[in-house]
Parts: structure tokens; C-alpha cells; sequence
């Protein structure tokens, strides 16, 4: 799907949905808003999706944050149900039951880095930038901010959220907001490798470790464990352990009858 607010590619179980504004750094309208979470809610139900990748359109952005023109246009009223509206498509991709990549491929601001810290893993090029900047336009950051210190800590989200200061890739790594950068020209062959070894995992286990990485969130670590316990046997009530664990002891003993020769 091309010449929307998004663009939307499919190969396989794969999805990819990128938002497609590169002239304006893929900056957040409403209509990108919408259009994306469109497009991540109605992935929800195919039972035959893995994996999601969230990216911007271009070389220069992931996503720019919000769109300017739109913020200097809203009153309280407006301003809530824009607000509303960047909650939901955080809460459309972790509320999808297949993992998420973020494919951070420059600019990465704002609301952008929400969006960015919703998605379950986060591989960014070494010329992206990251940062809250809400302040220096007389806001504070709000909404899915709220998942920043999880990812970074207290200390390191308050020093993005006072400064409005960006970082660069190599400190974004360090500080754990995103799990690996590599150069730009291999982006994409490190997110595929990535997506490979999600799909060659049981699919039925990989839901099922999404929705309990969910749930662990909200937990003390006493019901988080339970809730694991709980999760494994819905796990058995499918023939998917039994068929790849057997899989497994089968390329074992492969391995073991060929070294024995």
C-alpha cells in the first residue's frame, strides 16, 4: 500500500508498516496516527503473523515526533483526544500478540521514541538520534514516556526529559534503549536476522512468551512466576513442544551418530 499516511508490506508472516512523511522527518499527524493504527489493529486477529516491523519511510527518520503544525493548533480539549490518539498506537503494538522491531533508521524524537519504546526489540542505525524535546516547545513529555525508565532508568529518563538534549546511536546503546546498532548499510540484514530466528521458534511460544512478558510488567515477581507456570501448560494443551523438542533430541542424535563415525 502506497501513497497513504503509511505504507504496508507483507512478506510471508512478516509485516512491515512504516509511516511515510520522509519530507517532514515522518513527523505524527493525525492522519499518520490513524492510518498506522489502522493498520497494526487489524494484524491483531491473523493467526498467521510473527512478527511486526515498525519503521519510517526514507533514510533521514524513524518517526520526528509529533507534527508541529497540529500542536500549535490544539486547545485542552483537542490536545487530550490528540494525546488519546498517540496512546493508542503505542497500545496497538503492545497489545499485538506477535513481537515488534523497531527499525530506528535516524531521527528518532518525541513521540517517535514512544512509539520506538512500545515496540519489544529496538535495532537502530549508528547515524539515529534519540530524544524527548517536548520541553523546549513549553510541554512535558507524557503518554508512553511513561515506559522509558523500564528501558533506561530513572536518572537517564529524567535527564531526556528535563534537557530535551538528543543522543546519539552508541549512547542509545549503552543506556539500553535500543539492543543493537550497526551501520546503516546493514539495517536491514540485522533486523532480518533477528526476524529469522523469531520465526524459526514456535509460534504458539512466542505468543505465549509475549503475553507473559505483558503480564510480568504489572507483576511482583511472586505472581510473575505463577503466571509462567500457568502459561507452560497452556503451551502443552498444543502439540508444538512435543513436535520441537522432538525435532530437537532427532538433530542431537544426528550430530552424536556423525561425530561417533
Amino acid at each position: 500500500m502506497t501513497g497513504a499516511p503509511v505504507c504496508v508490506r507483507r512478506n510471508g508472516g512478516v509485516v512491515t508498516v512504516s509511516v511515510d512523511n520522509p519530507a517532514r522527518l515522518n513527523c505524527l499527524g493525525t492522519g499518520q496516527i490513524t492510518a498506522f493504527i489502522e493498520a497494526v489493529t487489524g494484524l491483531a486477529d491473523d493467526t498467521e503473523l510473527r512478527v511486526l516491523i515498525v519503521t519510517g519511510e526514507g533514510d533521514r527518520a524513524f518517526m520526528g515526533g509529533a507534527d508541529l503544525l497540529e500542536l500549535g493548533e490544539l486547545d485542552p480539549k483537542r490536545a487530550r483526544d490528540f494525546l488519546t490518539l498517540i496512546h493508542r498506537m503505542c497500545k496497538a503494538l503492545r497489545d499485538l500478540p506477535v513481537p515488534v522491531i523497531a527499525r530506528v533508521n535516524g531521527f528518532c524524537l518525541g513521540a517517535g521514541l514512544e512509539v520506538m519504546a512500545a515496540c519489544d526489540l529496538h535495532i537502530a542505525s549508528d547515524s539515529a538520534l534519540f530524544g524527548m524535546p517536548e520541553v523546549r516547545i513549553g510541554l512535558p513529555s507524557v503518554v508512553e514516556a511513561a515506559l522509558l525508565p523500564g528501558l533506561i532508568g530513572w536518572g537517564r529518563t529524567k535527564l531526556l526529559l528535563y534537557t530535551g538534549d538528543t543522543i546519539d546511536a552508541r549512547t542509545a546503546l549503552a543506556w539500553g534503549l535500543v539492543e543493537e546498532v550497526v551501520p546503516a548499510a546493514e539495517l536491514d540484514a540485522a533486523v532480518d536476522a533477528r526476524v529469522a530466528s523469531i520465526v524459526a521458534s514456535g509460534p504458539k511460544a512466542i505468543r505465549l512468551q509475549k503475553e507473559l512478558i505483558r503480564d510480568w510488567e504489572a507483576m511482583p515477581v511472586g505472581d510473575a512466576i505463577e503466571a509462567g507456570i500457568r502459561c507452560i501448560v497452556r503451551a502443552f494443551q498444543s502439540d508444538e513442544p512435543r513436535r520441537m523438542v522432538g525435532e530437537a533430541i532427532r538433530r542431537l542424535k544426528a550430530r552424536k551418530a556423525g561425530g561417533s563415525g
